[in-house]
């Protein structure tokens, strides 16, 4: 019998960081507000008030790979980010590849507002949703138990 496991992603960036809950009974996930960052660096107590609240049995980072599937300097930012999460407060880890999610979320945006007036927090939580989604649809979340 599977476990429920909640789960808190993040879709990494340097002046705002996207933010969605999950779990895994109905693979889905919805937006909590986008953090504000500077150069990339969040306020932690931020992160870890979000990992109090929902307890996630596991974080999930986006990965922005190259087109190509090479790592590009915003990659290795985001596994610093993420590793950084694992070293502060001990939650597993993992990340997802995150190509196209932010074009994917302006698509949906723009779908369901009819408006092309996208407001940086509501794309990357809409991504970070994107990317918990799709890591959930691969199957990975039901091989880390």
């Amino acid at each position: 019998m599977n476990k429920t496991r909640s789960l808190l992603a993040f879709d990494y960036g340097t002046r705002w960081i996207g933010v969605a809950v999950g779990q895994t009974l109905t693979a889905t996930a919805s937006t909590l507000p986008a953090l504000k960052a500077k150069d990339g660096i969040p306020r932690w107590e931020e992160i870890e008030q979000l990992i109090k609240q929902w307890q996630p049995d596991t974080v999930v980072v986006g990965l922005p790979l190259n087109m190509d599937g090479s790592e590009s300097d915003m990659s290795l930012r985001a596994k610093k980010f993420g590793n950084r999460i694992h070293g502060r407060f001990g939650v597993n880890v993992a990340f997802a590849d995150e190509r196209l999610s932010s074009f994917e979320a302006k698509g949906d945006i723009l779908e369901k507002r009819g408006s092309r007036d996208f407001k940086n927090e509501s794309v990357d939580s809409r991504s970070a949703v994107i990317i918990l989604e799709s890591w959930l649809r691969s199957g990975i979340a039901h091989n880390t138990d």
